[in-house]
């Protein structure tokens, strides 16, 4: 009787993954690798740069030359991880919403027109987180002038930011697309803040005024 059925061992084996596959997987795994330290050092330098000069803005009431520089690292970050970083976008966010932040923030100090997303090279999702943390930031532009006595400068900053948060608040999406609902909560508050301020301040100047006269006619 013929036994035409074969033996374990007759049975065909795979090869598996090729070496060569192997190998290309991991250079593809390497070169990511590459990209994120670079992403990260990109991001890294956008952020502090930005820091720094919102700080200087604030302590100094000018807009320094590094401005330039933030406006230009930003739409060439956005660039690069829309060629080189699919993937990898949230490591940058911090940065590019910073950067735009500071952006905004200069031109709130030289009461210029805001930029939008694409003068900035950059896509509306950070943009509006940045437009969202700058609210905060005008709110520190109230407080130093109330702080210098300065009510009419207080006021018309105390404009900027209903108008800022009311360009806010027009947006309404989900957080899966952008986590704006906290900025927006955040900046609803501060402009709620700000404006009790401003009332006492404008409160505090009535009353001085109408005590000046009466503390004048009674000096010696």
């Amino acid at each position: 009787m013929t036994n035409d059925s074969r033996s374990t061992s007759e049975a065909p084996v795979s090869p598996g993954v090729p070496e060569s596959v192997l190998a290309s997987i991991e250079a593809h795994l390497r070169q990511r690798e590459l990209r994120r330290e670079d992403l990260y050092q990109r991001a890294r330098r956008l952020r502090r740069l930005s820091q720094g000069t919102m700080t200087r803005i604030h302590s100094t009431g000018t807009v320094p030359p590094e401005e330039v520089e933030i406006r230009h690292s930003m739409a060439e970050l956005s660039d690069w991880l829309r060629r080189e970083g699919r993937g990898d976008e949230p490591m940058a966010s911090d940065a590019l919403q910073e950067a735009v932040e500071a952006v905004l923030l200069a031109c709130a100090a030289t009461h210029t027109v805001f930029p939008g997303p694409s003068d900035l090279g950059v896509d509306p999702e950070p943009y509006l987180l940045g437009l969202g943390d700058v609210v905060g930031e005008v709110r520190r532009r109230v407080l130093d002038r109330l702080g210098r006595d300065d009510l009419p400068g207080a006021e018309a900053e105390l404009l900027l930011m209903e108008r800022l948060t009311q360009s806010l608040l027009r947006f309404d999406t989900t957080r899966a697309i952008v986590p704006l609902k906290p900025k927006q909560d955040t900046a609803r508050a501060l402009l709620e803040r700000t404006r009790g301020e401003v009332v006492m301040a404008r409160h505090l100047v009535r009353v001085r005024t109408h005590l000046e006269p009466s503390d004048r006619s009674e000096a010696p």
